[in-house]
């Protein structure tokens, strides 16, 4: 296919700037969850886009931060990862903000550690209504930088200045072969993202109280015509997360439990039967051998 683009991008950026958001909107489908706790996003996940110029296969990375503990360790290696491999970065940060100790600290440890070229992708533009400290706030971004990178900006949640952002990220890439067909929205199994919208809803509805000590397994997921059957186990860390998560009278898992279920009913257009157990699995963040099972 002549001049036909095709390349990876990596979205790199402090957590909650906006990097699930972005991609759903990109691809005009939810295939990520999004809240707005940190560390939503726990592990490396592709979502490919193709129109008649190109296709981008984004990667959309865990939030980076220093690491506290073995799962932070882990999702700072998951977005590590995603770099060499790439073709072109994007840092998406939060205008709205001025660049802080998180932005500098991925700049200094990552970005500047590599010859990828990189795109500052300016978020949450229709955040900041002063046009006079939203011009401040983007020269702390760019100023992170020795030299003078292009920047783009965009709101990730109305969709503002996507398109030009597409065309400038395949004006950037290679000529290639499609790697993917162009039906294809993401490479993740329907076991993971099942697991993936189980613990969106859990971190929606739980809000401060179980905040990053839950971990769903998806300990069976029988695949028929007219119903899918999925067993899942979520993991909290003490006895008093599991009385939360449980609610009174079972409540809360009954809540949480309906909601996943109807959105993968929609997802798949077919009826599911979703069952829900939970278990005290103490300090699994800083045990567990093999977290890439866990996240």
């Amino acid at each position: 296919m002549k001049d036909f683009k095709t390349g990876f991008v990596a979205i790199v950026g402090r957590p909650n700037v906006g990097k699930s958001t972005l991609l759903n909107t990109i691809l005009g489908q939810k295939i990520v969850i999004a809240t707005d706790k940190a560390q939503t996003t726990r592990k490396r996940i592709k979502g490919i886009f193709t129109n008649e110029e190109g296709q981008i296969i984004f990667i959309d990375t865990p939030g980076i931060h220093k690491p506290l503990d073995k799962l932070g360790e882990f999702l700072m290696d998951e977005a590590k990862c995603s770099i060499p491999d790439a073709d072109l970065i994007l840092f998406l940060v939060d205008v709205s903000e001025p660049a802080g100790a998180g932005d500098k600290w991925i700049v200094e440890n990552l970005l500047k550690q590599t010859n990828t070229p990189t795109i500052i992708v300016l978020n949450k533009v229709d955040k900041l209504k002063d046009p006079i400290k939203k011009e401040q706030n983007i020269l702390t971004y760019k100023t992170l930088f020795e030299t003078n990178l292009p920047t783009a900006r965009v709101s990730a949640q109305t969709g503002r200045n996507i398109d030009t952002l597409i065309s400038t990220i395949l004006r950037k890439l290679p000529e290639g072969e499609p790697v993917y067909s162009e039906e294809d929205l993401t490479d993740e199994s329907m076991r993971s993202i099942a697991q993936e919208i189980i613990r969106e809803k859990i971190l929606l509805n739980t809000k401060d109280e179980i905040p990053h000590s839950v971990a769903v397994i998806i300990e069976k997921y029988e695949e028929k015509e007219d119903i899918d059957r999925i067993f899942a186990k979520i993991h909290v860390e003490h006895e008093s997360q599991k009385g939360i998560m449980i609610g009174k009278k079972g409540q809360m898992l009954k809540k949480i439990g309906t909601q996943a279920r109807i959105e993968l009913e929609k997802m798949l257009d077919k009826k599911v039967y979703l069952e829900l157990n939970v278990k005290v699995s103490k300090d699994w963040r800083k045990k567990t051998p093999d977290l890439e099972n866990w996240v």
